[in-house]
């Protein structure tokens, strides 16, 4: 299987430690993932502020060069994160589904010179760890399991909804069992979907606040010491933001907050620099400095 990575505009911005961490770890696991060649925004804040339709066509101008991008072998186009995954994801599901939208978004393909047919599959590197590397191989590569540390997996919203194509909507597993095999002890909570705030934080601070207070909250209160997360805007808000979380409303919900790719990439042995950790605000091992 030949895949292609999207990195979206976070993993080379705010979140760079994600891209940090998951590129040595793939290879790290004999994964080639090389990164798509002219790659632009998935359309992610047009679809939300702007037009729907705007935000298909941008994503499609992606899935167009994935697809122009193929030879012999079909590719797949592996999006990191969940507002990336989510939205190339929907475009495609759009598109195949609303002729009216395909005829639309092929208008503006064609402006710059593009079409797109046919299907490009969109995976998450959770779906692809799990699915097609497997546990057992990525058990053989952990030189120093995380134990001692209790985590909670945070998937965020956009993940698993509306589309729930490799793992349970309301209860997903997928990152609990990637932890589980590096020795992490697996915290199980009831809001790992929940949503964080998203661009709230932006937009009405206090209230994107509130929800992210929750989230640590209640992470702290079933005994998780950090939080483990697979999406660049999660992890910002939930990391970001915490003194003014505790100045608004007290202690007791502060906790690390990394990126999974960087307690997998720990566990195989790979150094703090390499993973991106002292870009983090908060320390996810006290050792991790060191190594």
């Amino acid at each position: 299987m030949r895949y292609l990575y999207f990195p979206g505009c976070s993993l080379k911005a705010t979140g760079k430690p994600y891209e940090e961490s998951l590129l040595p770890v793939f290879a790290q696991l004999g994964v080639k993932m090389p990164e798509l060649g002219d790659w632009s925004c998935c359309g992610a804040t047009t679809y939300m502020g702007v037009s729907e339709v705007q935000a298909f066509a941008l994503a499609a101008r992606n899935l167009a060069l994935a697809k122009q991008a193929e030879s012999d072998e079909p590719v797949t186009l592996i999006a990191p994160c969940n507002a990336c995954y989510l939205v190339l994801s929907k475009a495609q599901h759009y598109m195949e589904e609303y002729p009216d939208i395909t005829r639309r978004v092929a208008r503006a393909l064609e402006e710059i010179g593009l079409s797109y047919r046919g299907h490009v599959p969109v995976r998450h590197p959770l779906d692809v760890l799990v699915n097609d590397v497997g546990l057992d191989a990525i058990k053989k590569r952990v030189i120093r399991p995380l134990k001692g540390m209790r985590i909670a997996p945070y998937y965020g919203c956009q993940m698993v909804r509306p589309y729930s194509t490799f793992d349970d909507q309301h209860n997903p597993k997928t990152m609990d069992q990637i932890l589980r095999v590096l020795g992490a002890e697996i915290v199980d909570w009831p809001l790992k979907t929940r949503c964080c705030g998203g661009s709230l934080m932006g937009t009405v601070q206090d209230a994107g606040m509130r929800m992210t207070y929750v989230l640590l909250k209640e992470a702290r209160r079933c005994g998780a010491d950090m939080v483990a997360t697979c999406c660049p805007l999660c992890q910002h808000n939930l990391e970001c933001y915490q003194d003014k979380i505790t100045e608004a409303y007290g202690s007791g919900a502060e906790a690390p907050v990394a990126y999974f790719t960087q307690f997998m990439g720990l566990a195989m042995g790979l150094s703090s620099k390499e993973l991106g950790i002292g870009r983090l605000m908060k320390p996810i091992v006290a050792q991790a400095a060191a190594v």
